[in-house]
């Protein structure tokens, strides 16, 4: 079987599965300390749900990273 491709998903789904608002978010990327997102298009970005779902259980185990 074949690993599943991740998905891309935008910033209201990635809202709400991280539970934090634009501006964390985006002070959590220029940190370094959140995944960047991809670049869709001229006004359009998503980030990888597999990169997501990896810093959200680094959260849970209680990483920074």
């Amino acid at each position: 079987m074949e690993p599943a491709t991740p998905r891309i998903i935008r910033f209201l789904e990635l809202s709400r599965t991280t539970g934090l608002a634009r501006t964390s978010i985006y002070r959590l990327i220029k940190t370094g300390e959140f995944p960047a997102p991809l670049k869709l298009g001229e006004r359009a970005s998503g980030w990888r749900s597999d990169e997501v779902a990896a810093w959200v259980e680094s959260r849970r185990r209680g990483g920074r990273s």
